[in-house]
């Protein structure tokens, strides 16, 4: 009978290296206003009961009178622990929409760049805390579908706003002075909230622009 040798398994070489990430901590200073506008609980719900109804949804309803300090207070992002926040992705965005004026690739800049969030709001939502800073109310105006006017109500924290960011980022595609000016261009160039200079739908107002302390 013929002797039937085991196979001989091959060692894989692995060339990928693990891992390495690092923390960048930097405390950031509001150079200009900071506009939110969450979609309150109350408003997707609303929207959510008109759809359920079809096209019968607005036939003989009274139009409801607007609470506009209910949707200031609507528009705030409030932590579980009860303090102001900003959303951690709002960094992060901002931070991979300045990789364009760097040179630097921004879906590279998706995989290597995360803003660690300080707690969470009741819907789940990673916050940054507003550390320095406290909100009033903003009543300003734009143009609904039909040609309209319609009041925009938003919660507006002061120039001198301050908050602690903390970028987790792949130690091996950026170093921790990239991350910090990279951190500073998003501040000056690109913004968060509402408002900002990098505003999809305009040119922003000169909104939710920041220094690095």
């Amino acid at each position: 009978m013929k002797e039937i040798k085991p196979a001989i398994e091959k060692q894989a070489s692995v060339m990928i290296e693990a891992p390495k990430f690092e923390i960048a901590k930097v405390t950031i200073v509001g150079d200009t206003k900071l506009v939110q506008h969450k979609f309150s609980q109350k408003a997707r719900q609303q929207i959510m009961d008109k759809q359920s109804l079809g096209s019968v949804s607005n036939k003989g309803k009274k139009k409801e009178p607007r609470n506009f300090d209910e949707l200031y207070k609507g528009a705030m992002y409030i932590s579980t622990e009860g303090w102001h926040g900003i959303p951690a992705i709002s960094f992060r965005k901002a931070m991979v929409s300045a990789c364009r004026v760097c040179g630097y690739q921004m879906t590279k800049g998706k995989l290597a760049l995360f803003c660690e969030p300080d707690g969470f709001d009741s819907e789940g939502t990673p916050l940054v805390k507003i550390t320095k800073g406290e909100p009033h109310r903003h009543d300003g105006y734009g143009r609904i579908a039909d040609g309209g006017i319609d009041i925009n109500v938003r919660p507006m924290w002061d120039e001198g706003w301050e908050a602690v960011v903390r970028i987790r980022y792949d130690a091996d595609m950026f170093s921790q002075t990239d991350v910090v000016n990279l951190l500073a261009r998003s501040g000056m160039q690109v913004g968060i909230g509402e408002g900002r200079p990098d505003s999809k739908e305009s040119c922003g107002c000169g909104w939710g622009t920041f220094r690095i302390k």
